[in-house]
């Protein structure tokens, strides 16, 4: 399962010995204080994001290993020529507050570095002045875990409440780590701004995911707009029918796109229209002829119906 997560930013970090000695282990050259370029980066957390998905703290420390030594790149493009950048450390941060999950907050924090020369000296610059600063993280879980029912694959919503526990799904035992990117927009609360966010259902759930008095009223008013495309469709499909009853001759494919546009008035005054040209063109006929009966054939013929 590939997972890619954006939490968070870039933080200025200068060079030291120790980062140096780091630094020579990747590098092939053995390399100066003054000719690379540090920084910080968070790269993922512990808290539940916008896709109602987390890590918890033991992804967090495997992942601190795999990402030593991953390039940085811009946008997931898998590119050599996006490199920009490498980790030469990470390590597993503690911060205040406590997650939606329960769990004390943590983070996992990388070091990278890049060469300060010509060609990397505008990325640099837009690093220092706060331009480039959302990252995300490429890699791979084996599962996906439901806080509701604890499986790995389930028919739970993440952002719903189930008898009022929130449902989101955790990524467990991580096997690999791909890259971190430079991002315009990432997914996980910290980064401050939202990964493909659009006003539907989903988005809106996640905008009233830390208002749980007013999710539950969208979430009524979700089950009564269901009801009301139910009853919308129900009307539909009564109209094509009576239509296809009324008319052989019609096209239903193109008459069942008309009425997908129809307005509920319009769906009952043709719905009207057709059932009284169904009823006059198939008329009911009695199937038992009346008997002809006269009291007088005997004496219980009064009450005979």
């Amino acid at each position: 399962m590939e997972i890619r997560k954006q939490p968070g930013s870039v933080i200025r970090h200068e060079v030291s010995a120790e980062d140096l000695a780091l630094i020579n282990r990747l590098a092939r050259a053995s390399l100066t204080g003054d000719q690379v370029y540090t920084f910080a980066i968070r790269l993922c957390d512990n808290e539940v994001d916008r896709d109602w998905e987390r890590f918890d703290e033991r992804s967090l420390e495997k992942l601190s290993s795999l990402f030593v030594g991953k390039s940085g790149i811009f946008d997931h493009n898998w590119t050599a020529g996006g490199q920009t950048a490498r980790l030469y450390k990470t390590e597993v941060c503690e911060e205040d507050g406590v997650t939606l999950a329960g769990d004390p907050c943590r983070y996992l924090k990388g070091y990278a570095y890049m060469l300060r020369n010509e060609k990397n000296q505008a990325l640099i610059d837009e690093i220092e002045a706060g331009i480039k600063k959302e990252v995300s993280v490429g890699c791979s879980v084996q599962k996906r875990v439901c806080s509701i029912c604890g499986e790995d694959h389930c028919g739970h919503q993440g952002g719903r409440r189930y008898e009022g526990k929130l449902c989101y799904f955790t990524l467990m035992q991580p096997t690999d780590a791909y890259e971190w990117s430079f991002v315009a927009v990432p997914a996980q609360r910290k980064a401050g701004v939202i990964k493909g966010f659009s006003a539907d259902a989903g988005g809106l759930r996640r905008l009233l995911a830390g208002h749980p008095e007013y999710l539950e009223q969208w979430e009524a008013m979700e089950k009564e707009a269901e009801l009301g495309r139910r009853y919308m469709t129900g009307l539909r499909k009564d109209l094509v029918r009576l239509a296809g009853m009324a008319d052989e001759s019609l096209d239903l494919r193109i008459f069942a796109r008309a009425a997908d546009r129809m307005e509920e008035a319009e769906l009952k005054e043709l719905t009207r229209v057709y059932r009284a040209r169904v009823d006059a063109a198939y008329s009911p006929v009695t199937q038992l002829k009346p008997r002809c009966f006269t009291p007088q054939d005997d004496e219980d013929g009064a009450f005979r119906v």
